[in-house]
């Protein structure tokens, strides 16, 4: 039996369950409820039209999909060398591996559940062996881009309270920067990390140091679920410390809706903290779900809408060369209501400023996303929407570059910039984005 088939065998009540909340718009999913995980890429695919046009004009050295989520379930580490996460004392459970939190017998357990079989369904894996599985998924997905194009492979931190202290309980998932680092290592080049570490961390300074020693390329951050206010006098160092190593801030902002937590902790506007430390903040998702309270407004100001938030930031010019906006996500189906918005400015006055990103494995996960319903909206033209549902059941990620290539709003598309970000990860005085 295939992997789909045995996922879907495990827990189809609460699969369906999670499938239609994180459709987020009420509609049957027109692609699919799981990833036939179709194999690999026939040539005939490989070679087709939409592909060879996401090509043009790019050096696939300077591509990258800068935003690639590494998942694991800690089987990897189950060795002599290394024990179990669960015999390890708490301060130390985030050091290693990775994991995830199911939360049994809480209120959101059986969500959590369903939604780590849809992570491993997107991604082809089952256990056991998750780990060594998607990280050779990972390889043979990257084999179907371009010589020389690179990913950003992302760790986690865990949830820490207002004293710095881990709590395993309130973290839904974890990946360590050791893990992150090893795995990106055994790539020949082709994986890029960015390291995760909590600001309130008595141990942030020391840690942060170490894993740029270690060739962290960014700091990854989930404010919502971590735990995180950016805006905390107590995240002053972190930051100071950040811009004298030039490492970048890869930050969520707008609604979280992969893991719970404070959503209030998401408001773009929030970062004008690090951005005014120097810091070099990219905005996934260019914050575009939900509301924020428009902080500049007072304490009777309405909500406003967080991508609009994420908007005056953009427009501040102090912030010209140091705001960023990630694309990752952008294509999903509760969220394509900014893209229209997010192509004209990128093709206008944010060239250079947009970074792609593709989210994997969400682009697996078959329910977010509807490519049909993107050529309902004008953003695709109706003959790529054949080629792109069918290179998806391959290989999600190069749907997601592919797909982006594709967009427009009537005659702009997204710059080429946008999709050549390796020079804006290399190390050194503030590089670029872009080739």
């Amino acid at each position: 039996m295939d992997p789909s088939r045995r996922l879907l065998t495990l827990g189809a009540a609460g699969a369906v369950v999670a499938a239609l909340g994180m459709a987020a718009g009420g509609a049957w999913p027109d692609e699919g409820l799981l990833n036939p995980c179709a194999g690999v890429l026939p040539p005939e695919l490989a070679r087709h039209g939409v592909v060879r046009d996401a090509w043009a004009g790019l050096d696939a050295t300077q591509v990258m999909d800068m935003h690639v989520h590494l998942l694991g379930t800690g089987d990897a580490i189950r060795s002599p060398v290394h024990p179990h996460v669960d015999g390890l004392p708490l301060h130390e459970v985030f050091q290693h591996g990775a994991g995830f939190n199911e939360a049994e017998g809480s209120w959101r357990w059986p969500l959590a559940w369903a939604q780590r079989r849809f992570f491993q369904n997107a991604s082809c894996v089952q256990e056991p062996g998750v780990d060594q599985a998607y990280v050779a998924r990972l390889k043979a997905l990257l084999q179907d881009f371009a010589p020389g194009a690179r990913v950003l492979l992302l760790a986690l931190d865990g949830f820490h309270d207002e004293a710095g202290r881990p709590d395993r309980e309130r973290t839904h998932v974890w990946v360590s920067n050791d893990y992150c680092a090893t795995v990106a290592q055994g790539a020949d080049g082709r994986f890029w990390w960015a390291a995760s570490l909590h600001p309130y961390r008595t141990d942030a300074l020391t840690e942060l140091a170490r894993v740029h020693a270690l060739g962290a390329r960014a700091v990854k951050w989930i404010p919502a679920t971590q735990g995180i206010d950016p805006a905390s006098p107590r995240c002053d160092a972190f930051f100071a410390a950040m811009a004298r190593l030039n490492l970048p801030l890869i930050t969520h902002a707008g609604d979280e809706r992969a893991a719970p937590g404070d959503d209030a902790l998401g408001n773009p506007l929030k970062l004008r903290r690090a951005l005014e430390h120097g810091v070099r903040v990219v905005v996934a998702h260019c914050a575009s779900m939900g509301d924020g309270k428009d902080l500049d407004g007072g304490a009777n100001a309405s909500p406003v809408s967080n991508f609009k938030l994420f908007e005056r930031l953009m427009d501040d010019p102090k912030f010209e060369g140091r705001l960023f906006g990630d694309l990752s996500a952008m294509t999903q189906r509760a969220r394509a209501g900014d893209l229209k918005r997010t192509i004209e400015r990128g093709a206008t006055d944010w060239q250079g400023r947009l970074l792609n990103g593709s989210d994997y494995p969400l682009p697996g996960i078959m329910p977010l996303f509807s490519t049909p319903e993107l050529a309902q909206q004008g953003l695709i033209t109706a003959t790529a929407v054949e080629p792109l549902v069918r290179i998806r059941r391959h290989n999600p990620m190069l749907y997601d570059f592919v797909l982006k290539r594709q967009l427009r709003a009537g005659s702009r598309t997204l710059p080429p910039t946008a999709f050549t970000s390796t020079n804006f990860f290399n190390p050194g005085p503030t590089p670029g984005v872009g080739s």
